[in-house]
């Protein structure tokens, strides 16, 4: 199969084009693509449970100890007891952690109001139906299925 027409090949090199262009930026801050991710999913006002913070975002838990302990020795975010849980701990921005959040924030906002300048929004919402059918399949086991592996594309 021709690479430039495969979509599991599209999809991997433009994430990394984007992951490349993330982390040159997140690198003028002393950061990390990674770590702004995570900033951007922990609550800004109350915190996020640490328990919660893999599944939300898709992440090994063994990954993100590490940037969790990357973010707290940079006085990103502190830890701190669950009052309803004592078992797990909450993981709050301070407020270098808020600081550094905005800017991941911004990040986000310019690339995709670049983005949208020059593609337009009926393709931006095909766009969301693909990758929303594709994490559909994927997430209901179809894609390698006996019945679905000889179909051809309409």
């Amino acid at each position: 199969m021709d690479k430039s027409k495969s979509i599991d090949h599209q999809l991997r090199a433009t994430w990394q084009a984007v992951a490349k262009l993330y982390n040159e930026r997140a690198a003028k801050h002393d950061s990390t693509m990674a770590t702004a991710f995570v900033l951007l999913n922990i609550d800004y006002e109350k915190g996020t449970p640490s328990t919660a913070l893999g599944p939300l975002m898709g992440m090994e838990p063994t990954s993100l100890s590490r940037i969790l302990k990357t973010m707290e020795d940079k006085g990103a975010i502190c830890r701190e007891k669950n009052p309803s849980d004592g078992r797990s701990v909450i993981i709050k921005l301070t407020d270098y952690g808020k600081k550094m959040r905005e800017l991941s924030r911004q990040s986000v906002i310019i690339f995709n109001n670049v983005i949208k300048c020059h593609v337009t929004n009926d393709e931006i919402q095909a766009f969301f139906k693909v990758t929303s059918t594709i994490n559909k399949l994927i997430s209901e086991k179809m894609i390698y299925q006996e019945n679905t592996q000889d179909k051809k594309a309409v």
